[in-house]
């Protein structure tokens, strides 16, 4: 059996105007991602101590389930078109240790 797939990824808003606006895209997107077969975990969150800053933690049952993803709902209509433009992202692939 695989191991599960991790990902995080920091994205940081261009205007901070937006801040707001990509807040709300990104908790619409998390909650629709959540739904998806193979997703444990799917988590937005925005920075205390940085503005504009957020940080989303994802963990699928593969990889397979990650690019699948990214054929939904979340990440075809919200993720990619509306998020992307006002960001800019930087994605860890990650190996849990522990």
């Amino acid at each position: 059996m695989e191991a599960m797939f991790a990902i995080n990824v920091v994205l940081t808003v261009k205007d901070e105007s937006q801040a707001d606006q990509v807040a709300d895209l990104l908790r619409r997107a998390g909650q629709l991602s959540r739904q998806e077969p193979g997703c444990r975990v799917f988590e937005v969150c925005r920075a205390d101590n940085v503005s504009g800053v957020f940080n989303l933690v994802e963990r699928w049952d593969s990889k397979e389930a990650w690019e699948v993803h990214k054929t939904a709902e979340a990440f075809t209509t919200i993720y990619q078109p509306q998020v992307l433009p006002l960001v800019e992202r930087t994605p860890y692939f990650c190996t849990i240790l522990e």
